[in-house]
């Protein structure tokens, strides 16, 4: 009987421990993002991998999570081999990563949050980046486009915006498909930029966009209304 209660003692130990680490990873990635909807993590650990803070997996779901102004529709992760410090934790204090972390993980980003996060930074200064590279001569870094509205279609985006210049703006429209070219890099090809008076500027060129090294896409689809996304990242301390 001693023993039968020793044994429960420890489990609702090790089921609160897990509680408060699950906690404190929700707080930690509530802090990553400045708004989450819907937010679940699940952890897979023994007692003495907890107790010694390397987690072996941790799955997260979410939905409607906005990270630098850009409206994420919904995202699963999968993260494993993850060093924390869990005495600190244990203590009250915010979680932290104690060595890099691959991230394995699937991000679907619909049209209409995709024109929601057109006032974000991040967003707008990415395509303006784009337009420049396409075409410096025609629209260089000194006139800024008011980005108002993407479309999602197959293989394809479709932009609209207006060019300020001075006293004066002048719509456009700008067509480009997109492929992924490999686990960092995408293609930009078949480029239309079309302003709302003028001659439609056609470019046959294609412009190779690197993510950087720590990002890994294994998939990128580009479906009407709809981006899908597949791949791994690197998450530093």
């Amino acid at each position: 009987m001693p023993e039968q209660n020793s044994q429960t003692t420890k489990a609702n130990k090790i089921r609160i421990i897990t509680q408060v680490l699950t906690t404190a990873v929700k707080l930690w990635l509530r802090a990553q993002v400045s708004q989450i909807s819907k937010l679940e993590v699940e952890i897979k650990a023994s007692d003495r991998q907890i107790l010694s803070g390397r987690i072996p997996s941790i799955s997260i779901f979410a939905t409607h999570a906005v990270y630098q102004g850009l409206l994420i529709t919904q995202i699963q992760l999968m993260a494993e081999n993850i060093q924390i410090n869990i005495g600190s934790v244990l203590k009250g204090q915010p979680l932290r990563l104690l060595e890099t972390v691959l991230v394995v993980g699937d991000l679907i980003v619909d049209e209409k949050d995709l024109n929601s996060s057109l006032s974000s930074d991040l967003l707008s200064n990415a395509l303006s980046d784009l337009l420049v590279k396409v075409s410096p001569t025609h629209y260089p870094q000194s006139q800024p486009i008011n980005w108002q509205e993407i479309i999602l279609d197959n293989n394809q985006i479709i932009l609209r915006g207006v060019r300020v210049t001075n006293s004066e703006t002048t719509p456009l429209k700008i067509c480009l498909g997109l492929q992924l070219l490999s686990g960092h890099e995408l293609q930009v090809a078949h480029i239309q930029i079309k302003p709302d008076q003028g001659h439609i500027l056609e470019d046959n060129h294609q412009y190779n966009l690197d993510l950087g090294s720590d990002v890994d896409i294994q998939e990128l689809t580009l479906i009407p209304g709809k981006l899908v996304c597949r791949g791994r990242i690197n998450v530093d301390p």
